[in-house]
């Protein structure tokens, strides 16, 4: 008989619960795509959508630098707070979790615990391909350029973004 296929929503729910009963000290997480879109996550809704996509431009730019200096392969981004730490590890190769900390956090058991979340959750949405992200862009691919002597496009003067609140 074949085996019954694991359920990429319960794995996630039962292993970012278990985080967070081993880590009194996590007091909220998000699931995000790589480009910034929320899976997942027990924060309030707008909080956890402006951290999604943070935690992705984030990512970005931790995997470009790490990539520019040569020092390994991208493992995590840490933001240290004066009331705590924001953590995003990447998970597989198309989402992300970040995790909210308390100031009391001893952060190299929360990175490696946090790790193997993130290693044991990668390999079941990996294989689901369920996401829907986009790929991490590959680092040596050329930045977009301009023509020289061509006009830049204007900007459509009527434009409905708006700065989200801090």
């Amino acid at each position: 008989m074949g085996e019954t296929p694991v359920d990429a929503d319960t794995m996630m729910g039962t292993e970012l619960l278990g985080l967070r009963r081993r880590r009194p000290e996590v007091t909220g997480t998000v699931l995000a795509g790589t480009d910034g879109l929320l899976i997942s996550s027990d924060l309030p809704a707008t909080d956890a959508t402006h951290l999604a996509a943070l935690a992705a431009a984030s990512f970005g730019l931790g995997h470009r630098v790490a990539d520019t200096a040569g020092r390994g392969e991208f493992r995590e981004s840490v933001v240290r707070t004066s009331a705590g730490a924001v953590v995003t590890y990447p998970v597989g190769s198309n989402a992300l979790l970040t995790l909210v900390a308390e100031g009391t956090a001893d952060l190299e058991a929360l990175h490696t615990d946090a790790r193997a979340v993130a290693r044991r959750a990668g390999s079941v949405l990996d294989a689901r391909r369920r996401i829907g992200a986009t790929p991490v862009p590959e680092t040596h691919a050329p930045l977009a350029t301009h023509p020289p002597g061509r006009p830049l496009p204007r900007r459509h003067p009527h434009h409905s973004w708006r700065r989200p609140p801090v």
